[in-house]
């Protein structure tokens, strides 16, 4: 995603925040998705963010995103701006589909690559439900229609509120390949939903 677009990227996930399920079950309690710890932010400078990067592969639009520590085996779909110039995001009745900006970087090019997906469904938890929950060093695999899977590991889980989305730390250019994963979390509000977002960095390490 360009910089031009990043200035209004803390509306990413913003439609896919309020909380359906939460709200459906008059929730007031502080229940709700895992948080990160802060022991996940992001430290450190330069190369010692990005243990075992590997050379970028060439553009191919994925597929399939597998998350393995917190049980993600989804299908992805393309996604465009909405006309507010936020992204847009997988349809609310899709609770088993996530989306990634077709119009920004493939994920295992060269750049910063960004995947979305719900919270929350009417009826339960979705797809990234458990996304506060990852840690650094884990992997995520992205399938591509080129046959290869783009193999990325964590080196960071933050959450953000939406009103101090930070633009270019999340969206901003890389000379690697990056990937952001991104849903709805922080506190949340029976009246306006979700406050914030959990956002997942990684970088690429293998390929099979």
């Amino acid at each position: 995603m360009g910089a031009s677009q990043a200035g209004r990227g803390g509306l990413v996930a913003l439609t896919a925040c309020i909380g359906i399920w939460l709200v459906g079950t008059g929730s007031g309690e502080p229940v709700g998705p895992p948080l990160p710890s802060p022991a996940e932010a992001l430290s450190g400078t330069g190369q010692a963010r990005y243990p075992g990067s590997i050379d970028p592969l060439s553009g191919s639009p994925p597929t399939r995103i597998r998350i393995p520590a917190i049980r993600v085996d989804a299908p992805l779909t393309g996604l465009g701006l909405a006309r507010d110039g936020s992204l847009d995001v997988p349809p609310p009745d899709r609770r088993d589909l996530a989306g990634w900006y077709r119009n920004g970087t493939t994920p295992g090019a060269v750049g910063t690559a960004v995947v979305v997906g719900h919270v929350d469904h009417a009826s339960g938890p979705a797809v990234f439900y458990r996304l506060g929950a990852l840690r650094r060093g884990a992997a995520i695999e992205v399938r591509r229609a080129d046959g290869r899977t783009a193999v990325f590991t964590v080196h960071a889980v933050e959450v953000y509120e939406a009103r101090r989305f930070p633009d270019a730390r999340v969206y901003g250019p890389s000379p690697r390949a990056e990937l952001r994963v991104i849903t709805c979390g922080g506190g949340f509000s029976p009246r306006t939903g979700y406050q914030g977002n959990v956002v997942v960095f990684a970088h690429l390490t293998g390929t099979y």
